[in-house]
């Protein structure tokens, strides 16, 4: 049994770490301030023996012994970022601080989730993990994509000069149960209008790309990322290289859902990304062949079902 320390775990995606790591056994300190999590994505967890729920701000220290630390905590859809920007920069950068400082204490090894942000709006597709991306330092955009850059250079130089044990993945678009209902990300936002027979809005002409990942192959990923020897760092690429453009997107959901909705264009936002698509060759590679298994059809099904009950 390991002590594990989950930042932002009672988020979409670090719920379902949780889950996860307690079903295999481990004690889990879930740590989240609620901005964009919720008590309702873990509360199956609460009476768990093994996990703890802590209401803490990433941006203040934290103390605790801990084997290991999954660094999530960080609004992640440009609606609840933008909201207070200043806010989301200093929780990937002064999150990271905390938690690496955390993890040099007590000698552990500490995962960041980075982001496919981190390429910006790309000029070369698909993105590997060498390419340095294209990303605006003062655009809208900025206090999420600079952030997590920001974050991976806290995470080599720690490991670096302190030789912190660290970890990077950098997780491309993601989708499935517990999504915020409300957070303007596409596939939830399809999902809802289209369960609602409301309008499908699509920003620009609905050619933009983007590749679309279930919840359960990413955890699967970054599990095995965490276990790797402590020479194979990262940065990591997570995602699905199956790529679809945003009309497809929405066509399939109006499709599955048998919406009446119809289809709306408004404009593209400022530095909108026009194409997403990641190369995963280095992730079958370091992580045991680790690839997708849930494709769109099969994780739009699960992901319809669990909007429709909420």
């Amino acid at each position: 049994m390991k002590r594990i320390l989950v930042t932002g775990g009672a988020g979409f995606i670090g719920s379902h770490l949780c889950e996860r790591l307690i079903n295999e056994g481990n004690e889990v300190i879930c740590l989240d301030n609620y901005f964009t999590g919720s008590r309702k994505n873990i509360v199956h967890l609460i009476k768990h023996p093994y996990f703890e729920l802590v209401r803490s701000d990433v941006t203040m220290p934290f103390y605790a012994e801990v084997d290991e630390i999954y660094n999530l905590a960080c609004p992640a859809s440009p609606i609840h970022y933008q909201y207070n920007p200043i806010k989301t920069i200093k929780t990937s950068v002064m999150g990271s601080i905390n938690m690496l400082g955390l993890a040099k204490r007590v000698k552990a090894k500490i995962l960041q989730a980075s982001t496919s942000e981190v390429y910006g709006d790309p000029k070369i597709h698909p993105q590997p993990e060498e390419y340095w991306g294209n990303v605006n330092p003062i655009g809208p955009r900025s206090c999420y994509d600079e952030g997590k850059r920001c974050a991976e250079t806290l995470f080599m130089d720690y490991h670096n000069q302190n030789k912190v044990k660290i970890k990077i993945v950098r997780i491309f678009n993601t989708y499935g149960p517990r999504m915020h209902p409300n957070d303007g990300r596409v596939v939830s936002n399809f999902i809802i209008q289209a369960l609602n027979n409301q309008p499908i809005t699509i920003y620009g002409d609905g050619s933009q790309t983007r590749s679309f990942q279930y919840v359960d192959d990413l955890v699967e990923g970054i599990c095995r990322m965490m276990g790797t020897p402590d020479n194979v760092i990262g940065p990591v690429n997570i995602g699905n290289p199956n790529e679809f453009t945003i009309l497809e997107l929405a066509e399939r959901v109006i499709k599955m859902t048998r919406s009446s909705s119809k289809i709306v264009n408004m404009p593209l936002p400022k530095d909108d990304p026009i194409q997403r698509k990641p190369v995963i060759d280095k992730a079958g590679e370091i992580l045991g062949g680790w690839s997708p298994k849930i494709q769109l059809e099969e994780g739009l099904e699960k992901t319809i079902a669990y909007f429709r009950n909420i």
